[in-house]
């Protein structure tokens, strides 16, 4: 039986590769991604379950899952222009997201089966940091967190515990990290930006507050909480709250091993102990 090995919870802002270049090897987004990558190697996973919403580079607003799995044996990507980070192919595992996709359904998650797909940065940034060997099989899981009407936090928190479910029924045994990426408080090209910047944080006490719920493990309280008025407060990507949730969900909402908020961008980097061998 397949085991789940930790959760990990990171942003994938499209600047950073270029940033954390900049910055050299003592920087902060290095510091904070390199935080990450060590729980990461420390859980060892032979395959990487990556929960994101989509930033329009897979889905359009043609066609927008509210949940969906990535079923191939590789996908391209990042397809949107990140620096430092040209599109490459990422090895996947077809039978295990086939998989994930029918135990979602046996538990009343109609998921888009997606195929031949593309990724943007939202996928690739965080691999980049974390699988700078890009050597781990990848499960892209799509979830809403952009466009109203948006799934529950507390649907979200389900559809991650079916997910885990569906991971620790896989008859091979081996080891798994889920992945949440996305950020707590943020406004892209929006209303809401900060003058002179592309970007803004709405809602600093929000996203403080997601951070200290997690730390606490209190991800009952966290559901309550972030409903879709509070999180489109706080930045029109403010819902990607909702990937780390369904992480939660998979991994078990318990205490964050550690987790460190920045403050200047409006989300956290994380890490989860999973199951026990």
């Amino acid at each position: 039986m397949a085991l789940i090995a930790g959760g990990i919870g990171v942003p994938h802002t499209p600047y950073f590769p270029k940033f954390a270049a900049d910055q050299g090897p003592d920087g902060e987004i290095n510091r904070y991604f390199g935080m990450a990558r060590a729980a990461l190697e420390t859980q060892a996973p032979d395959v990487i379950i990556l929960i994101d919403t989509d930033h329009f580079n897979t889905f359009y607003f043609d066609c927008f899952p509210t949940f969906g799995v990535g079923i191939d044996d590789t996908f391209l990507g990042p397809v949107d222009d990140v620096a430092l980070m040209p599109p490459r192919d990422f090895i996947s595992d077809r039978a295990l997201a086939a998989h994930l996709f029918r135990g979602l359904v046996h538990e009343g998650f109609d998921a888009a089966h997606v195929t031949h797909y593309q990724v943007g940065h939202s996928i690739g940034v965080p691999l980049y940091f974390l699988t700078p060997g890009y050597d781990v099989p990848v499960i892209p899981i799509f979830l809403n967190g952009h466009l109203p009407p948006m799934p529950s936090s507390k649907r979200s928190l389900a559809f991650g515990e079916a997910l885990g479910a569906a991971i620790r029924a896989w008859e091979q045994d081996i080891r798994v990290t889920v992945i949440g990426t996305g950020s707590f408080s943020l406004d892209v090209a929006g209303p809401l930006m900060d003058p002179g910047e592309n970007f803004g944080v709405p809602d600093l006490e929000w996203a403080k507050r997601v951070t200290a719920l997690m730390r606490s493990g209190d991800v009952g309280t966290l559901c309550d909480e972030a409903t879709e008025p509070r999180m489109l407060a706080a930045g029109n990507v403010g819902g990607e709250v909702l990937n780390w949730i369904a992480m939660l969900g998979a991994v078990g909402p318990g205490q964050a091993d550690w987790i460190e908020l920045q403050e200047i961008r409006g989300h956290a980097f994380a890490a989860w102990i999973g199951d026990q061998a």
